[in-house]
């Protein structure tokens, strides 16, 4: 009976109620933690944006300058590029021995990636004579005739480390570009007169300024160099003259040596400052370092050929950047005239119409030559207006005049006279021995009892003197490629007033 009464009946149905409650607040416990975890899922979904398929894992290189602000995760890779010259000047003379000889030279022009100086004037670079070249057998022949039995032989240089300022050495493959290895001068452009008297033009005088900081630049990188005194000159020259002489690369002397790889200098993050200030125009009067990257020679050049250079340092408006080093200027030659006979030189002009910023951007300039490195056997002289000529150097006057004195003298004196002073014969035939082939000439002078010899001699010399500096072509202006340059940019009413093309007829400056 008493099991009867607990499972009974009416036991029974009392906990069917019961059970229905349960499986009803089960039921709602699962309901609400399936809303809570959805909930929370979707939350999650909407704070992280997903990335698009074969997206980089690591930060996005600036490849374009954006319109609009730049993300924050924006950087710019401060890479100096394949192909970039370092401008490497010797600082000491170095007297050529061997293949392998060891050089060292320092780096006289700031290299910049981007914004940022990454190679200062001053780094150190080293390298190494790769090549002594041969000599052939005619140039061989010509000289032993002007008495040099040891001709000059071309050399092949190879500079393969940088060391920075801060200790840190970067090994470098490199190539020297043809047309380098000379001493180098900066020529500056004259200054423009102003037609109206005591009227500064703010443009032109910020020209001018920022020329004269670009010698000062060049001057005291130049300090580093161990320039030779007069006196060294002297026996250098006196040296170069005997049959046989070493050769030696003078202090100063500059290579162009172009990176075969490129060198990483890590990145920066592209701020929106930086990034609104690039591209602006620039101000009126500015002056751009620059590099030629297409080889100019007035023998070769013709109107309308292209003209191209690349912007070497970044150019700043106070603290704002305008241009970026890695920006293109495009231009063309206006005017141009070769050598010709008579020792006329040639001359060349061209301008810059067309400014290319990194991310390809483009804009109009008028911009001309204010400034350039020019070989300082080249004897270049830039005008106001930028445009270059070649000038003969004065010494051929007393060169010419030496020569000429020479020969009279070797004419001198009665070879068939009988009170004639056999010294003073010998002495005729020897200077015009030197006058036609140095020592060979003046040996052969003394030895050769033969008047007709001795002034035969004098005229050849005196002769070739006045060919080679009077009657021969002049001398051509040549730009070899990566030539540094100043480029001043200004309006475009003003260039076309000064550098207006000249017509078919005439292709030769108003101003040489």
């Amino acid at each position: 009976m008493k099991i009867a009464r607990c499972f009974g009946p009416s036991n029974a149905g009392r906990s069917e109620p019961r059970r229905r409650g349960t499986k009803m607040m089960i039921g709602r416990v699962a309901r609400t933690m399936l809303s809570i975890c959805a909930c929370a899922a979707w939350t999650q979904g909407q704070g992280t944006t997903p990335a698009p398929a074969g997206a980089p894992a690591e930060a996005p290189v600036l490849a374009r300058r954006p319109a609009g602000q730049p993300r924050l995760n924006e950087t710019i890779r401060l890479t100096v590029p394949n192909g970039t010259p370092l401008q490497v000047a010797l600082d000491k003379e170095v007297r050529i021995e061997r293949a392998g000889q060891p050089i060292h030279g320092h780096v006289v022009e700031p290299v910049y990636a981007f914004d940022k100086l990454v190679i200062p004037v001053g780094a150190e670079v080293t390298g190494k004579i790769a090549q002594i070249e041969g000599v052939s057998g005619s140039k061989r022949a010509l000289s032993a005739l002007d008495a040099d039995f040891t001709p000059e032989h071309k050399l092949q240089i190879d500079f393969s480390e940088l060391a920075l300022p801060d200790g840190q050495r970067i090994p470098m493959r490199t190539s020297v570009t043809p047309g380098s290895g000379q001493v180098v001068q900066f020529v500056s452009a004259g200054d423009a007169k102003n037609p109206r008297e005591g009227v500064k033009d703010a443009a032109s005088e910020k020209t001018r300024e920022a020329k004269q900081q670009a010698k000062q630049e060049w001057d005291n990188a130049m300090k580093q160099v161990k320039q030779p005194g007069k006196v060294h000159r002297v026996e250098r020259y006196v040296l170069a003259e005997l049959p046989v002489h070493p050769q030696y690369i003078d202090a100063g002397t500059m290579y162009f040596v172009e990176l075969q790889q490129p060198l990483d200098f890590g990145s920066e993050p592209l701020t929106p400052e930086l990034a609104t200030s690039i591209g602006a125009v620039p101000p009126e009067g500015s002056v751009v370092h620059a590099r030629l990257t297409t080889p100019l020679n007035s023998a070769t050049a013709q109107k309308g050929d292209k003209v191209d250079a690349a912007v070497t340092q970044p150019l700043f408006d106070g603290n704002r950047l305008i241009l970026p080093q890695g920006s293109r200027m495009k231009g063309s030659v206006v005017q141009v005239q070769s050598a010709r006979y008579m020792s006329r030189n040639g001359q060349l002009r061209f301008v810059f119409h067309e400014l290319v910023l990194p991310d390809g951007v483009e804009q109009k300039i008028d911009a001309v030559l204010q400034g350039v490195q020019a070989g300082r056997a080249d004897n270049l002289k830039l005008d106001s207006e930028g445009g270059a000529q070649a000038t003969t150097p004065k010494t051929r006057y007393l060169t010419t005049a030496v020569s000429l004195g020479m020969a009279a003298v070797s004419v001198g004196g009665d070879g068939d006279s009988k009170i004639a002073d056999p010294a003073g014969k010998a002495s005729n035939r020897i200077v015009g021995g030197a006058g036609g082939f140095k020592l060979v000439g003046m040996v052969l002078g003394a030895f050769v009892k033969s008047r007709a010899f001795g002034y035969s001699m004098g005229t050849y010399g005196a002769g070739l003197s006045v060919y080679t500096h009077f009657i021969a072509r002049g001398h051509d202006v040549v730009f070899p490629k990566n030539t540094a340059m100043e480029i001043a940019i200004g309006t475009r009413t003003a260039v076309r007033e000064t550098v207006a093309p000249p017509t078919d007829a005439e292709q030769v400056p108003a101003k040489p």
